[in-house]
């Protein structure tokens, strides 16, 4: 087999042809995404909140989808630079990424949060909070830490937060939501510790707050309530868009404003497909006993 001589003028251009073809073929190469790109509808709706000094995405916390929302919401931010800080419900308040790198593991970043994966799975809440991190933008816990709970319990100056219908309708949504089995006794100190939480979120919103960025907070669809949760507890100068990320078509009554000079309870309405009931009242029976 005849073989050209590297020195040849033809090995010489053989060899620059091939080199341009390699580049060449490195170029369409595509760079692997930092961010993950969401669905138009998600992209259209996130750019319809701005401007905004919060976003309060209130999730249902069974419903996969609101999670994968959280996600996009968070990436269309972090990718256009206008995400301030990621806040959480479900990491307690003091808890922060803040000292860590972009490049930071997942298992770094629950350990920086002191993530409690039985009561919020990581799979779930995981991907929007490594987008933020990816980004260099801090994560931080929001919620009342466990420790303080008791003391908020008994903090009667709590009751003085909301206006009386306010405070009677958060103490009848504690009443539900625990499936009417609490005693009644427990009804305004269970109410008093929804009321701290808000103010925790609330705080490290504030707190967290930049010029021209956005803080987003995730938490559960009753802690972004305008009239109950926290946006009762925000400065009144600060623009708030509250959320509601609804699993199931969402009747004519959540969407509608009520009466004049009553602000609605949420600035905007996502619906997302149903999700199969729970019945999460016949485990609570098991774990509250009547008094």
């Amino acid at each position: 087999m005849n073989r050209l001589n590297p020195s040849h003028p033809a090995a010489r251009r053989s060899l620059a042809v091939l080199m341009l073809l390699l580049v060449a073929a490195c170029a369409r190469v595509p760079e692997p995404r930092l961010f993950p790109e969401a669905p138009n509808d998600i992209t259209v709706r996130t750019d319809a909140l701005l401007p905004a000094d919060v976003v309060l995405l209130g999730e249902q916390h069974d419903a996969a989808e609101h999670q994968h929302i959280h996600q996009h919401v968070v990436a269309r931010l972090a990718v256009d630079g206008k995400l301030g800080a990621l806040a959480l419900e479900m990491a307690d308040a003091g808890r922060s990424t803040a000292a860590l790198k972009s490049n930071s593991t997942q298992l770094e970043v629950q350990e920086a949060l002191g993530w409690n994966s039985k009561s919020w799975p990581w799979a779930a809440y995981g991907p929007a909070v490594m987008v933020a991190v990816k980004a260099g933008v801090p994560v931080l816990g929001a919620n009342l830490p466990a420790a303080q709970m008791r003391e908020a319990m008994t903090d009667t100056r709590l009751d003085a937060q909301l206006s009386g219908p306010a405070l009677k309708a958060q103490q009848q949504l504690i009443r539900s939501s625990h499936c009417g089995l609490l005693p009644e006794s427990q009804i305004s100190p269970m109410t008093r510790i929804q009321v701290a939480r808000d103010i925790s979120m609330a705080r490290t919103i504030e707190q967290a707050a930049l010029p021209g960025k956005t803080v987003v907070l995730l938490a559960g669809s009753g802690h972004v309530n305008r009239e109950l949760g926290v946006p009762q507890h925000l400065p009144a100068d600060m623009k708030v868009k509250a959320v509601l990320l609804r699993a199931g078509p969402s009747p004519a009554a959540t969407d509608a404003r009520p009466d004049a000079g009553k602000p609605p309870a949420f600035d905007v309405v996502w619906t997302t497909p149903v999700v199969p009931e729970k019945d999460y009242c016949a485990g609570l029976k098991d774990r509250i006993k009547p008094s």
